[in-house]
């Protein structure tokens, strides 16, 4: 599974004209393969031009990228070629379904790899089962699914390539609870299973504060934190100044804390809370 180097990169939209707008600048880190990240930041932040970046959808104004030691912008075949070890699933991607059939839409992304009919067809179906789209759907027209089986099969798009690095934006937004629970149980299931680096770009505290093993928290294009949940949760002041929440177990545990509960030691993330409360024999 390949690692993720980024170095000094930096991306300015519409330079020298009226509109120039720096959205990312100097940013510099590792991501080691296997690795599941959660990207922060309010709207605005530089968050989805940063990620466009890690597949060689935007080129950099300055700075590299680079896959395996590899710099993904060498030249247009290395850029194709990042593309099927990098998977990048859009906030939204149903709208993005454009084939005739379900079947047609998974298989684009191994059809373009240059594999043959047997191995098309075998990565459709793995990848169809795998984030629950029936074979009974295959044949359907992406367009008379639902929102939440229109997200599973452009999931399957990408997952029938096999990225080593799967990003995602915004995976579970305007789903319902349900929804949500099994489209992140399917990306976990994933990463588990093919030990994929996951990087997904989220509004939900709770879920980040749950799944992840590291948390990058963007600000008016720069990394403003870059830790652990419990570090980047253990800080919610700095994170009420960039313009987002903290996990509900962060703030429960302040409120018992506040109602004398003695919790002892940190408490920001759901598992943390659970310790803590399981200590003092509340559960």
């Amino acid at each position: 599974m390949p690692e993720l180097r980024v170095e000094a990169l930096t991306h300015v939209y519409s330079a020298g004209t009226p509109f120039e707008k720096t959205a990312i600048e100097n940013i510099s880190l590792t991501v080691p393969q296997g690795q599941f990240v959660g990207l922060l930041g309010h709207t605005g932040s530089g968050k989805s031009t940063f990620i466009q970046h890690l597949n060689a959808l935007l080129k950099p104004t300055s700075g590299a990228v680079l896959v395996d030691g590899e710099d993904i912008n060498r030249d247009k075949k290395t850029r194709r070629a990042v593309k099927n070890k990098v998977g990048l699933v859009f906030q939204y991607p149903e709208y993005q379904l454009f084939e005739e059939t379900v079947y047609a839409d998974i298989a684009f992304g191994p059809k373009n790899m240059g594999l043959d009919k047997e191995e098309i067809d075998r990565r459709v179906r793995e990848a169809a089962g795998f984030v629950g789209v029936e074979e009974a759907l295959l044949e359907r027209s992406p367009l008379e699914l639902s929102g939440g089986q229109k997200r599973r099969v452009a999931i399957a798009g990408v997952i029938a390539m096999r990225p080593g690095i799967l990003i995602l934006d915004e995976p579970t937004a305007g789903l319902d609870p349900a929804g949500c629970r099994q489209i992140m149980a399917n990306i976990l299931r994933y990463r588990q299973e093919t030990g994929a680096t996951v990087m997904i770009v989220s509004h939900n505290m709770d879920d980040a504060a749950r799944l992840t093993e590291r948390l990058i928290v963007f600000d008016h294009g720069h990394v403003a934190m870059d830790g652990s949940p419990e570090e980047v949760f253990s800080q919610p002041e700095r994170l009420m100044e960039i313009g987002l929440s903290v996990p509900q177990s962060t703030r429960l545990a302040m409120a018992l804390r506040a109602a004398g509960v003695p919790l002892e030691g940190p408490v920001y993330t759901h598992r943390q809370l659970m310790a803590a409360l399981k200590e003092v024999g509340v559960c």
